[in-house]
């Protein structure tokens, strides 16, 4: 069991990881024309930058399948990809960007503080200038109250 849980800790820190790299040097470098849509606001429900959440999605169900018949480190990595990718969806499109509104704005806690990374993020509409490029790990800036 510690095993699984090592490998589904692994997946879930390597996408924080791993998205942040990608988030910063290939999204809003040569692939900025795809996740440009998520920062200019548009009609309609999906963006064209919702075609990462599939490409992540699935290495996610390959590593699952390829490990599943002996239960090896690759399904437990798939399933802690999956568990990041459904956290990722809760924090980041519904609670910070509100496509189902369920939830108000956080006002004090962890989430508070990664709600004011991803809103220095969006700053910007532009390719360059943006701060903030992970999601569950952000600068401990954003965690500190404002003094009134």
């Amino acid at each position: 069991m510690i095993y699984a849980l090592f490998y589904i800790a692994a997946g879930f820190l390597s996408m924080e990881l791993s998205g942040w790299f990608i988030h910063k040097y290939l999204m809003h470098g040569p692939l900025w024309g795809i996740h440009k849509t998520h920062h200019v606001h548009t009609k309609g429900y999906f963006e064209w930058n919702d075609l990462f959440s599939l490409l992540f999605g699935s290495v996610a169900v390959i590593l699952i399948f390829l490990g599943v018949e002996t239960l090896d480190y690759r399904f437990w990595m798939g399933i802690g990809i999956s568990l990041y990718g459904m956290s990722y969806f809760f924090l980041h499109d519904v609670l910070i960007h509100r496509r189902m509104k369920f939830f108000r704005k956080p006002k004090k806690g962890y989430l508070a503080g990664i709600f004011k990374a991803h809103q220095a993020h969006h700053a910007t509409r532009e390719r360059d200038g943006s701060v903030a490029f992970g999601l569950f790990i952000v600068p401990f800036k954003y965690f500190k109250e404002r003094s009134k």
